[in-house]
Protein backbone atom coordinates (compact mmCIF):
# COMPACT_ATOMS: atom_id res chain seq x y z
CA UNK A 1 0.00 0.00 0.00
CA UNK A 2 0.75 3.50 -0.87
CA UNK A 3 2.10 5.34 2.74
CA UNK A 4 2.25 8.86 2.00
CA UNK A 5 4.48 10.85 5.02
CA UNK A 6 3.81 14.52 4.75
CA UNK A 7 5.70 16.57 7.96
CA UNK A 8 5.35 20.14 7.94
CA UNK A 9 7.50 21.59 10.17
CA UNK A 10 5.76 25.01 11.14
CA UNK A 11 6.89 26.09 7.04
CA UNK A 12 4.29 28.17 5.52
CA UNK A 13 3.78 27.80 1.68
CA UNK A 14 1.92 26.84 -1.02
CA UNK A 15 1.81 25.26 -3.93
CA UNK A 16 1.92 26.11 -7.52
CA UNK A 17 0.71 23.25 -9.40
CA UNK A 18 1.84 22.48 -12.91
CA UNK A 19 -0.52 19.70 -13.76
CA UNK A 20 -4.05 19.41 -13.65
CA UNK A 21 -5.69 15.96 -14.15
CA UNK A 22 -2.47 14.35 -15.46
CA UNK A 23 -1.74 17.26 -17.97
CA UNK A 24 1.14 20.02 -18.17
CA UNK A 25 1.06 23.54 -18.32
CA UNK A 26 3.33 25.16 -19.45
CA UNK A 27 4.97 27.55 -16.83
CA UNK A 28 7.40 30.01 -18.46
CA UNK A 29 9.95 31.78 -17.18
CA UNK A 30 10.86 29.38 -14.30
CA UNK A 31 14.01 28.30 -16.11
CA UNK A 32 15.52 29.84 -19.01
CA UNK A 33 17.62 26.59 -20.49
CA UNK A 34 17.99 23.05 -19.28
CA UNK A 35 21.01 21.21 -19.08
CA UNK A 36 21.13 17.87 -19.13
CA UNK A 37 23.15 14.46 -17.95
CA UNK A 38 23.16 10.79 -17.32
CA UNK A 39 22.10 7.89 -19.18
CA UNK A 40 19.47 6.32 -21.72
CA UNK A 41 16.94 8.01 -19.62
CA UNK A 42 17.61 10.95 -20.45
CA UNK A 43 19.60 10.01 -23.40
CA UNK A 44 17.45 12.12 -26.80
CA UNK A 45 20.02 11.51 -29.24
CA UNK A 46 23.74 11.01 -28.13
CA UNK A 47 24.11 7.53 -28.69
CA UNK A 48 22.47 7.70 -31.89
CA UNK A 49 25.29 10.07 -33.13
CA UNK A 50 27.62 7.93 -31.56
CA UNK A 51 26.66 4.98 -33.53
CA UNK A 52 25.66 6.07 -36.53
CA UNK A 53 27.34 4.43 -38.59
CA UNK A 54 27.12 1.16 -37.13
CA UNK A 55 26.23 -1.91 -38.83
CA UNK A 56 23.58 -3.26 -38.24
CA UNK A 57 22.12 -0.48 -37.13
CA UNK A 58 21.46 -0.32 -33.48
CA UNK A 59 18.08 -1.64 -32.31
CA UNK A 60 17.14 1.27 -30.71
CA UNK A 61 17.46 3.25 -33.87
CA UNK A 62 14.91 1.59 -35.53
CA UNK A 63 11.29 1.08 -34.99
CA UNK A 64 9.42 0.70 -33.15
CA UNK A 65 11.06 3.30 -31.16
CA UNK A 66 9.79 6.82 -30.94
CA UNK A 67 6.68 5.62 -32.78
CA UNK A 68 3.96 6.72 -30.45
CA UNK A 69 4.84 10.62 -30.52
CA UNK A 70 7.86 11.50 -33.26
CA UNK A 71 6.65 8.96 -35.36
CA UNK A 72 10.05 7.65 -36.13
CA UNK A 73 13.21 6.65 -33.95
CA UNK A 74 15.41 9.67 -32.61
CA UNK A 75 17.56 8.29 -30.29
CA UNK A 76 15.13 7.97 -27.14
CA UNK A 77 15.49 4.39 -25.50
CA UNK A 78 11.36 4.38 -25.98
CA UNK A 79 8.38 4.67 -27.65
CA UNK A 80 7.80 8.49 -27.26
CA UNK A 81 8.84 10.81 -25.33
CA UNK A 82 10.72 10.98 -21.87
CA UNK A 83 10.94 12.92 -18.49
CA UNK A 84 13.31 15.52 -19.56
CA UNK A 85 10.59 15.90 -22.71
CA UNK A 86 7.86 16.73 -20.55
CA UNK A 87 10.22 18.87 -17.62
CA UNK A 88 11.00 21.02 -21.03
CA UNK A 89 7.29 20.93 -21.61
CA UNK A 90 6.10 21.70 -18.54
CA UNK A 91 8.40 24.73 -18.48
CA UNK A 92 7.86 26.45 -22.16
CA UNK A 93 10.96 24.86 -23.53
CA UNK A 94 12.05 23.57 -26.73
CA UNK A 95 12.92 19.72 -26.22
CA UNK A 96 16.49 19.67 -25.31
CA UNK A 97 18.57 18.69 -28.45
CA UNK A 98 21.84 15.96 -27.65
CA UNK A 99 25.25 17.76 -27.57
CA UNK A 100 26.31 15.54 -30.40
CA UNK A 101 24.27 16.26 -32.95
CA UNK A 102 27.39 18.00 -34.87
CA UNK A 103 30.49 20.54 -34.93
CA UNK A 104 28.02 23.43 -36.37
CA UNK A 105 25.07 22.93 -33.74
CA UNK A 106 27.24 23.60 -30.86
CA UNK A 107 27.29 27.46 -31.04
CA UNK A 108 23.62 27.54 -32.38
CA UNK A 109 21.26 29.69 -30.41
CA UNK A 110 18.72 26.41 -29.76
CA UNK A 111 21.90 25.36 -27.41
CA UNK A 112 20.97 28.58 -25.30
CA UNK A 113 18.06 27.01 -24.27
CA UNK A 114 19.10 23.69 -23.35
CA UNK A 115 21.63 20.95 -24.53
CA UNK A 116 21.54 17.68 -23.57
CA UNK A 117 25.04 15.02 -22.70
CA UNK A 118 23.59 12.39 -21.31
CA UNK A 119 24.50 8.61 -23.39
CA UNK A 120 22.53 5.89 -23.23
CA UNK A 121 24.81 2.63 -21.70
CA UNK A 122 26.69 5.83 -19.72
CA UNK A 123 28.35 5.03 -16.12
CA UNK A 124 29.00 7.42 -13.28
CA UNK A 125 32.20 5.54 -12.88
CA UNK A 126 34.80 5.55 -15.88
CA UNK A 127 35.02 2.05 -17.41
CA UNK A 128 38.54 1.67 -16.34
CA UNK A 129 37.47 1.89 -12.59
CA UNK A 130 34.44 -0.81 -13.45
CA UNK A 131 37.13 -2.92 -14.97
CA UNK A 132 39.19 -2.74 -12.04
CA UNK A 133 35.98 -4.87 -10.09
CA UNK A 134 35.39 -7.14 -12.88
CA UNK A 135 32.36 -5.28 -14.23
CA UNK A 136 32.58 -4.62 -18.48
CA UNK A 137 30.71 -1.86 -19.48
CA UNK A 138 29.63 -1.75 -23.32
CA UNK A 139 29.84 2.18 -23.07
CA UNK A 140 33.37 4.42 -22.78
CA UNK A 141 31.48 7.38 -21.70
CA UNK A 142 31.13 8.34 -18.05
CA UNK A 143 29.52 11.37 -16.01
CA UNK A 144 33.58 12.40 -16.53
CA UNK A 145 33.57 12.37 -19.73
CA UNK A 146 29.96 14.14 -20.33
CA UNK A 147 31.46 17.23 -17.85
CA UNK A 148 34.53 17.50 -19.93
CA UNK A 149 31.72 17.77 -23.03
CA UNK A 150 30.06 20.52 -21.08
CA UNK A 151 33.47 22.63 -20.15
CA UNK A 152 34.08 22.03 -23.78
CA UNK A 153 30.82 23.89 -25.08
CA UNK A 154 31.39 26.18 -22.00
CA UNK A 155 34.62 27.20 -23.58
CA UNK A 156 33.34 28.80 -26.60
CA UNK A 157 29.93 29.29 -25.69
CA UNK A 158 30.08 32.24 -23.52
CA UNK A 159 32.18 35.70 -24.10
CA UNK A 160 33.00 36.08 -20.22
CA UNK A 161 32.80 33.81 -17.69
CA UNK A 162 29.84 36.31 -16.29
CA UNK A 163 28.21 35.20 -19.06
CA UNK A 164 28.62 31.60 -18.79
CA UNK A 165 27.88 31.84 -14.97
CA UNK A 166 24.54 33.64 -15.54
CA UNK A 167 23.56 31.20 -18.18
CA UNK A 168 23.81 28.77 -15.28
CA UNK A 169 22.14 30.30 -12.92
CA UNK A 170 19.05 30.60 -15.03
CA UNK A 171 19.35 26.70 -16.13
CA UNK A 172 17.90 24.03 -14.45
CA UNK A 173 20.67 21.11 -13.86
CA UNK A 174 19.55 17.47 -14.34
CA UNK A 175 22.04 15.19 -12.59
CA UNK A 176 20.87 12.10 -14.68
CA UNK A 177 19.84 9.69 -13.69
CA UNK A 178 23.02 8.40 -13.76
CA UNK A 179 24.71 5.23 -11.79
CA UNK A 180 22.02 3.21 -12.90
CA UNK A 181 24.26 1.62 -15.79
CA UNK A 182 27.05 1.02 -13.15
CA UNK A 183 25.08 -1.74 -10.97
CA UNK A 184 22.85 -3.10 -14.67
CA UNK A 185 26.50 -4.15 -15.87
CA UNK A 186 27.31 -5.80 -12.56
CA UNK A 187 23.76 -7.56 -11.68
CA UNK A 188 23.30 -8.62 -15.38
CA UNK A 189 26.90 -9.21 -15.75
CA UNK A 190 26.89 -11.75 -13.00
CA UNK A 191 28.47 -9.93 -10.39
CA UNK A 192 27.32 -10.76 -6.70
CA UNK A 193 25.06 -8.30 -4.72
CA UNK A 194 27.90 -7.66 -2.48
CA UNK A 195 30.39 -7.17 -5.26
CA UNK A 196 28.04 -4.65 -6.88
CA UNK A 197 27.47 -2.96 -3.37
CA UNK A 198 31.16 -2.47 -2.84
CA UNK A 199 31.56 0.36 -5.51
CA UNK A 200 28.36 1.84 -4.31
CA UNK A 201 29.99 4.57 -2.32
CA UNK A 202 32.27 5.34 -5.35
CA UNK A 203 29.24 5.58 -7.61
CA UNK A 204 27.57 8.11 -4.96
CA UNK A 205 31.26 10.22 -4.57
CA UNK A 206 31.50 10.82 -8.16
CA UNK A 207 27.83 12.27 -8.52
CA UNK A 208 28.56 14.21 -5.67
CA UNK A 209 32.15 15.69 -6.86
CA UNK A 210 30.27 16.26 -10.45
CA UNK A 211 27.24 18.76 -8.57
CA UNK A 212 30.34 19.88 -6.37
CA UNK A 213 32.02 20.87 -9.86
CA UNK A 214 28.57 22.32 -11.36
CA UNK A 215 28.30 24.62 -8.27
CA UNK A 216 31.82 25.96 -7.91
CA UNK A 217 31.01 26.76 -11.97
CA UNK A 218 27.76 29.07 -11.40
CA UNK A 219 24.92 26.07 -11.24
CA UNK A 220 22.12 27.09 -8.55
CA UNK A 221 19.48 24.44 -9.16
CA UNK A 222 20.27 20.90 -10.01
CA UNK A 223 17.67 17.78 -9.98
CA UNK A 224 19.29 14.59 -8.90
CA UNK A 225 17.35 11.42 -9.63
CA UNK A 226 17.99 8.68 -7.35
CA UNK A 227 17.57 4.86 -8.32
CA UNK A 228 14.39 3.18 -10.01
CA UNK A 229 12.86 0.02 -8.50
CA UNK A 230 15.50 -2.52 -10.43
CA UNK A 231 13.72 -5.55 -8.85
CA UNK A 232 10.24 -4.26 -11.57
CA UNK A 233 12.33 -4.13 -13.92
CA UNK A 234 11.75 -7.09 -17.05
CA UNK A 235 14.75 -7.24 -17.58
CA UNK A 236 16.10 -8.20 -13.97
CA UNK A 237 12.60 -10.38 -13.34
CA UNK A 238 13.60 -12.13 -16.40
CA UNK A 239 18.08 -12.45 -15.11
CA UNK A 240 16.41 -13.47 -11.77
CA UNK A 241 13.50 -15.26 -11.89
CA UNK A 242 13.04 -17.85 -9.19
CA UNK A 243 10.62 -20.22 -8.08
CA UNK A 244 10.62 -19.46 -4.44
CA UNK A 245 7.69 -16.95 -4.66
CA UNK A 246 9.30 -15.33 -1.23
CA UNK A 247 11.45 -13.73 -3.00
CA UNK A 248 9.01 -11.72 -4.88
CA UNK A 249 6.60 -8.86 -3.55
CA UNK A 250 3.36 -10.52 -3.40
CA UNK A 251 1.72 -7.13 -4.35
CA UNK A 252 3.91 -5.99 -7.42
CA UNK A 253 5.30 -9.12 -8.33
CA UNK A 254 8.75 -7.05 -7.72
CA UNK A 255 12.25 -8.78 -6.69
CA UNK A 256 12.32 -8.09 -3.49
CA UNK A 257 16.10 -7.92 -2.54
CA UNK A 258 17.09 -6.07 -6.02
CA UNK A 259 14.39 -3.42 -4.73
CA UNK A 260 15.94 -2.89 -1.39
CA UNK A 261 19.51 -2.36 -2.98
CA UNK A 262 17.78 0.23 -4.99
CA UNK A 263 16.54 1.69 -1.56
CA UNK A 264 19.93 1.51 0.25
CA UNK A 265 21.32 3.09 -2.44
CA UNK A 266 18.55 5.94 -2.96
CA UNK A 267 18.77 6.60 1.19
CA UNK A 268 23.05 6.75 0.88
CA UNK A 269 22.73 9.36 -1.85
CA UNK A 270 19.87 11.47 -0.07
CA UNK A 271 22.44 11.39 2.55
CA UNK A 272 25.46 12.83 0.35
CA UNK A 273 22.77 15.58 -1.13
CA UNK A 274 22.20 16.57 2.35
CA UNK A 275 25.82 17.09 2.91
CA UNK A 276 26.04 19.00 -0.28
CA UNK A 277 23.02 21.30 1.07
CA UNK A 278 25.38 22.49 3.99
CA UNK A 279 28.27 23.20 2.25
CA UNK A 280 26.66 25.13 -0.63
CA UNK A 281 23.55 26.57 1.29
CA UNK A 282 23.02 29.32 -1.50
CA UNK A 283 22.22 26.48 -4.23
CA UNK A 284 19.06 24.26 -4.24
CA UNK A 285 19.48 20.69 -4.69
CA UNK A 286 16.29 18.65 -5.38
CA UNK A 287 16.44 15.11 -4.41
CA UNK A 288 13.61 13.48 -7.19
CA UNK A 289 12.19 10.32 -6.14
CA UNK A 290 12.17 8.19 -9.19
CA UNK A 291 12.01 4.80 -7.35
CA UNK A 292 8.70 5.60 -5.50
CA UNK A 293 7.53 8.06 -8.40
CA UNK A 294 7.67 4.37 -10.37
CA UNK A 295 6.33 2.08 -7.64
CA UNK A 296 2.93 4.14 -7.57
CA UNK A 297 1.73 2.54 -11.09
CA UNK A 298 3.86 -0.75 -10.12
CA UNK A 299 1.45 -0.99 -7.31
CA UNK A 300 -1.39 -0.26 -8.71
CA UNK A 301 -1.36 -0.82 -12.52
CA UNK A 302 -4.18 -0.47 -13.83
CA UNK A 303 -5.41 2.47 -11.95
CA UNK A 304 -3.22 4.33 -13.81
CA UNK A 305 -4.40 3.09 -17.05
CA UNK A 306 -1.71 0.12 -17.39
CA UNK A 307 -4.45 -2.19 -18.33
CA UNK A 308 -1.28 -5.07 -19.36
CA UNK A 309 0.46 -4.52 -16.16
CA UNK A 310 3.98 -3.26 -15.38
CA UNK A 311 5.90 -5.67 -15.44
CA UNK A 312 5.45 -7.36 -19.18
CA UNK A 313 7.53 -5.32 -21.98
CA UNK A 314 5.55 -3.70 -24.52
CA UNK A 315 8.33 -4.56 -27.27
CA UNK A 316 10.47 -8.03 -27.11
CA UNK A 317 10.83 -11.51 -28.52
CA UNK A 318 8.39 -13.53 -26.17
CA UNK A 319 9.04 -14.94 -22.76
CA UNK A 320 7.24 -14.47 -19.32
CA UNK A 321 7.89 -10.70 -19.42
CA UNK A 322 8.61 -10.69 -23.29
CA UNK A 323 12.30 -10.21 -22.90
CA UNK A 324 14.77 -11.81 -24.19
CA UNK A 325 18.83 -10.82 -23.36
CA UNK A 326 19.37 -12.60 -26.92
CA UNK A 327 16.95 -10.99 -28.87
CA UNK A 328 15.50 -7.26 -27.74
CA UNK A 329 13.61 -4.65 -29.07
CA UNK A 330 13.94 -3.20 -32.63
CA UNK A 331 15.81 -6.73 -33.37
CA UNK A 332 14.39 -8.39 -36.68
CA UNK A 333 13.40 -11.34 -34.64
CA UNK A 334 11.89 -9.22 -31.63
CA UNK A 335 8.02 -9.53 -33.22
CA UNK A 336 6.31 -9.29 -30.00
CA UNK A 337 5.40 -5.65 -30.41
CA UNK A 338 2.22 -4.78 -28.49
CA UNK A 339 -0.20 -2.72 -30.31
CA UNK A 340 -0.87 0.16 -27.78
CA UNK A 341 1.85 1.40 -25.92
CA UNK A 342 -0.61 3.56 -23.40
CA UNK A 343 -1.34 0.23 -21.90
CA UNK A 344 2.25 -0.46 -20.75
CA UNK A 345 4.06 1.04 -18.44
CA UNK A 346 7.68 -1.17 -19.61
CA UNK A 347 8.55 -0.33 -23.02
CA UNK A 348 12.05 -2.61 -23.46
CA UNK A 349 12.11 -4.45 -20.94
CA UNK A 350 15.01 -2.18 -19.51
CA UNK A 351 13.03 1.23 -20.14
CA UNK A 352 9.40 2.58 -19.66
CA UNK A 353 6.82 3.99 -22.39
CA UNK A 354 6.13 7.48 -22.83
CA UNK A 355 3.13 6.32 -20.88
CA UNK A 356 5.31 5.48 -17.82
CA UNK A 357 7.67 8.26 -17.98
CA UNK A 358 4.02 10.74 -18.19
CA UNK A 359 3.25 9.43 -14.41
CA UNK A 360 7.13 9.92 -13.42
CA UNK A 361 6.96 13.53 -14.77
CA UNK A 362 3.66 14.19 -13.03
CA UNK A 363 4.68 13.63 -9.78
CA UNK A 364 8.11 15.40 -10.10
CA UNK A 365 6.37 18.48 -11.22
CA UNK A 366 3.51 18.53 -8.92
CA UNK A 367 6.11 18.18 -6.12
CA UNK A 368 5.18 15.12 -4.78
CA UNK A 369 8.19 13.10 -5.18
CA UNK A 370 10.65 16.16 -5.41
CA UNK A 371 12.22 16.97 -2.55
CA UNK A 372 12.36 20.35 -1.86
CA UNK A 373 9.11 20.51 -4.22
CA UNK A 374 10.00 21.68 -7.57
CA UNK A 375 7.08 23.89 -7.58
CA UNK A 376 7.95 25.84 -4.55
CA UNK A 377 11.22 26.30 -5.91
CA UNK A 378 9.64 27.87 -9.28
CA UNK A 379 8.04 30.25 -7.02
CA UNK A 380 10.82 30.80 -4.53
CA UNK A 381 13.75 29.85 -6.29
CA UNK A 382 16.12 32.66 -5.81
CA UNK A 383 15.60 33.19 -1.85
CA UNK A 384 19.18 31.60 -0.38
CA UNK A 385 17.56 29.87 2.11
CA UNK A 386 15.37 27.59 0.36
CA UNK A 387 17.32 24.24 1.24
CA UNK A 388 17.13 25.02 5.23
CA UNK A 389 13.42 24.83 4.86
CA UNK A 390 12.98 21.72 3.16
CA UNK A 391 14.89 18.47 3.18
CA UNK A 392 14.33 14.53 2.25
CA UNK A 393 14.35 14.29 6.10
CA UNK A 394 11.67 16.62 6.92
CA UNK A 395 8.86 14.83 4.21
CA UNK A 396 8.74 12.25 2.15
CA UNK A 397 7.02 9.62 0.42
CA UNK A 398 7.55 5.48 1.32
CA UNK A 399 6.17 2.39 -0.31
CA UNK A 400 5.19 0.02 2.22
Amino acid sequence: MFVFVMTLKLVKWSFLFLVLNHNFQNIEGCFDSIISFGDSLADTGNKLHITLNKIPPSHFSLPPYGETFFHHPTGRFSDGRLVIDFIAESFGLPLVPPYLEGEDERNNVKFRQGVNFAVGGATALDSAYLLDKGVTSSNNVSLGTQLNWFKDMMSSFCKFPSECKEFLQNSLILMGEIGGNDFNYGFLGNSTKEEVESYVPAVIKTISSAIEELIELGASTLLVPGDLPIGCSSAYLTKFMHSDKGQYDPKTGCLNWLNKFSQQYNELLQKELHLLRDLYPTATIIYADYYNAAMQFYASPKSHGFRKGALVACCGAGGPYNFMFSTICGDPAARNICSDTSVYASWDGMHFTEAAYKWIATGLLKGTFTFPPLPKICTDRFNPNVNQFYDSDLFGVRYK
